[in-house]
């Protein structure tokens, strides 16, 4: 199926505008890599701290077709693409899409919740991207009341499609302290290191005051290094 079918098989389905917003440049969220991060609109989760409310609840502003000839306009200032969201996986035509970034040889990188372990197993059995953020959100007795949402299994299916992989990937996770007790988050890294997991970890504190999906309070706590017991998975603290 060529990308033309797959946008018109798209259309059919009411997917049309899946892309939300652009940002042109980055140096921060591709490690060592100049990119522009395309945010896909909608999610399957509902994290309680999360702020893009327009992006997770919203529809898209551009189809896969207009966001094309900004790349192309950008091939000689960019190393590659982030697709992020939202979550990318759930759309239609995502892989024709990183096909045609392929072509412009682009390295992709894939932000994830990890709900769509089949797509991520086809993107990555087909070389189509180079480097993969997996979000690790807490452990199974916690992920409902995090997300909003019954997917843990469906993350560990992806969590261990990575792990056995070559593809170069990274695991973060989100810390807000109303949400994730530090006992819960030491065992997030005990369950990394019984996966085998050889990559940093990196824990990222919930710092912004704006709304929210979910109702978190503005009394929490940071996590600090020492809290951590990370003797065998390398943990970094991102703010």
């Amino acid at each position: 199926m060529n990308i033309k079918s797959e946008f018109r098989l798209s259309k059919k389905k009411g997917v049309t505008k899946p892309i939300y917003h652009i940002t042109p440049f980055t140096l921060l969220d591709y490690p060592d890599k100049a990119a522009c991060i395309i945010w896909f609109a909608g999610c399957n989760m509902r994290c309680k701290y999360c702020y893009n409310i327009d992006i997770v609840k919203g529809k898209g502003h551009f189809s896969f077709e207009e966001v094309l000839p900004f790349i192309d306009s950008r091939k000689n200032l960019l190393d590659g693409v982030v697709l992020s969201g939202g979550e990318c996986t759930m759309h239609a035509g995502l892989i024709p899409f990183i096909n045609e970034l392929k072509k412009r040889n682009m390295l992709v990188k894939v932000d994830t919740n990890g709900s769509n372990p089949k797509v991520l197993e086809k993107l990555l059995s087909a070389n189509l991207v180079d480097y993969v953020a997996l979000d690790f959100k807490s452990l199974a007795k916690n992920f409902y009341h995090v997300t909003q949402s019954d997917l843990f299994t469906k993350f560990e299916k992806s969590m261990n499609i990575l792990i056995s992989s070559s593809c170069s990937f990274e695991v973060r996770t989100t810390f807000h302290s109303n949400l994730l007790a530090l006992e819960e988050l030491n065992e997030m890294i005990h369950y990394l290191v019984n996966k085998k997991y050889k990559g940093i970890y990196y824990i990222q504190h919930f710092l912004n005051h704006c709304e929210t999906l979910g109702d978190v309070g503005n009394d929490y706590r940071r996590v600090l290094v020492g809290d951590l017991k990370s003797d065998l998975v390398q943990v970094v603290l991102r703010n």
